[in-house]
């Protein structure tokens, strides 16, 4: 099928490389003619596992870029709509790109298309869609508009949309349906991971794709839901890491029993410093606004979002807890991106928290294995960049584990231990393994488990000082079984 993708952010590209992968003919369209060049000489703007593999595949073939809305319309027999929906100053999504592609397509289509929403929006945006076709002149019988929501994860967005765990088609008449079907039947049927030089799917892959047939306001709505509650279970199990630690309780085993049980699943029980990117702030935020609108008071999410804000506060608490003061001190940090696998910053908790730190007059160094670069235009001239992990923990106070890059779990620790002036590591993420961060000598603070302290650790306090300050003169938050180590340490 011949279908055109309006905008070439991270989920225009990747349905578009994927939409071509498959077999259809695809016009990638962006408005930006300056990405739209770069794409055409090979250049991938974002970083995304085998992306760049996708593009060059199908790069000048089924594949092909261009910066006019109306010549794709002209050519396609589906049109998706892929462009951004910000967030608005009240937390609404911002819907003027999608109005504005709506009303460049109506006035190209001359036959019968069928528009596909993609982009995340609130409930009842494909009836407004409609509504704007007819009024710049697109004739009623000429189109249908249909939903069809993306689940796509940053890092993992090509194997998400060629073996997806669900399809949902929100459509309003059988032509939405026949098009929709006939589009993904090779996922839905199962030849493409069946073809020969297939990108390899998870393991275990679904034999083929679940598909969920809905009115198109269900399937908007299915999207907003979705999110939401995904980022209300990072924000629940945060809360129960808070209590855990407190109390002394491990959060891994914790998240071990509640994921147990199938009601409630593994995914997304993991703690940390909290969620960003450029969908669970915004989503959960717009699906809040959508809720106030039909009149429903939806303060759990409030809540969800309040609790994300704080848990990076909590965080940034603990470093000054543990360091003492934050000024002068010379801090190393681990991750940029708001997650692992992409170089996307967009709300990324990482930046939020080194912002707080910069503020209290702490010099950062950063590594990042992709986002550095977009870093430095939100963070320029503020911070340092290394160009490994362990250049950023060279002779530092203190390490920061900020973004849960797999790479990361894997250092030296040996090796780290030895750059480090002092062996602190404060671990955002829980990446390592507290009784082998003690055993290789570090003081090893994490999020919901407990700080362990082995027979050889006082040894390790030798010559250590906060500030002007020796280790005799612990703050007041410090926990008791470090108080009694200062307590041994002053007697020795």
């Amino acid at each position: 099928m011949r279908i055109g993708v309006v905008g070439s952010g991270y989920v225009g590209l990747v349905s578009a490389a994927c939409l071509a992968e498959i077999g259809h003919e695809v016009i990638s369209v962006d408005t930006d003619v300056e990405k739209i060049a770069a794409l055409q000489r090979g250049e991938v703007p974002i970083h995304e596992r085998l992306l760049p593999q996708l593009l060059e595949r199908n790069r000048g073939q089924r594949l092909t870029f261009s910066s006019s809305v109306s010549a794709a319309v002209a050519e396609s027999e589906a049109v998706f709509i892929t462009v951004g929906t910000p967030q608005g100053e009240s937390g609404e999504p911002d819907l003027s790109y999608v109005e504005s592609v709506a009303s460049e397509i109506a006035a190209a289509i001359s036959g019968p298309r069928l528009i596909v929403e993609k982009s995340t929006v609130p409930v009842c945006t494909c009836e407004s869609i409609r509504k704007v076709l007819q009024l710049h002149g697109a004739e009623p019988g000429h189109f249908s508009v249909a939903s069809n929501p993306e689940f796509l994860r940053e890092g993992t967005a090509v194997t998400d949309f060629l073996y997806p765990d669900r399809i949902v088609l929100g459509v309003d008449d059988d032509f939405s349906a026949a098009m929709l079907y006939s589009i993904y039947r090779p996922l839905t049927e199962g030849t493409y991971c069946r073809q020969e030089g297939a990108i390899p799917g998870p393991d275990p892959q679904p034999k083929t794709a679940q598909v969920i047939v809905t009115n198109a306001k269900s399937a908007e709505l299915i999207k907003h839901a979705s999110n939401a509650f995904l980022a209300m279970k990072i924000s629940y199990i945060n809360m129960v890491a808070n209590i855990a630690e407190t109390v002394g309780a491990d959060i891994d085993q914790v998240c071990a029993g509640i994921g147990a049980d199938p009601r409630i699943g593994p995914q997304f029980l993991k703690a940390g410093i909290g969620y960003g990117g450029s969908c669970f702030p915004k989503d959960v935020s717009a699906f809040h606004s959508v809720a106030l609108q039909c009149g429903i008071d939806f303060s759990l999410l409030s809540e969800v979002t309040r609790i994300n804000t704080e848990q990076r506060r909590n965080f940034v608490k603990k470093v000054r807890t543990v360091l003492w003061t934050l000024r002068g001190k010379r801090i190393g940090v681990l991750g940029l991106a708001f997650k692992g696998g992409t170089d996307d910053i967009r709300e990324s908790p990482a930046v939020a928290i080194i912002q707080e730190l910069l503020k209290e007059g702490a010099a950062v160094c950063a590594y990042d294995p992709a986002a550095m670069l977009k870093t430095q235009e939100v963070l320029a001239g503020t911070i340092e960049y290394a160009e490994s992990e362990y250049q950023a923990a060279s002779r530092r106070d203190a390490l920061l584990v900020l973004t849960d890059w797999e790479r990361f779990a894997n250092l030296d620790l040996q090796k780290l231990r030895a750059v480090m002036k002092l062996p602190i590591v404060i671990d955002g993420r829980n990446l390592f393994n507290p009784s082998q961060m003690a055993a290789a000598g570090f003081l090893y603070y994490s999020v919901g488990r407990a700080l362990q302290i082995t027979e050889t650790m006082p040894n390790l306090w030798h010559g250590i000082h906060f500030g002007s300050q020796a280790v005799t003169m612990l703050p007041s938050g410090w926990p008791d079984h470090l108080r009694q180590l200062r307590s041994e340490l002053v007697s020795t």
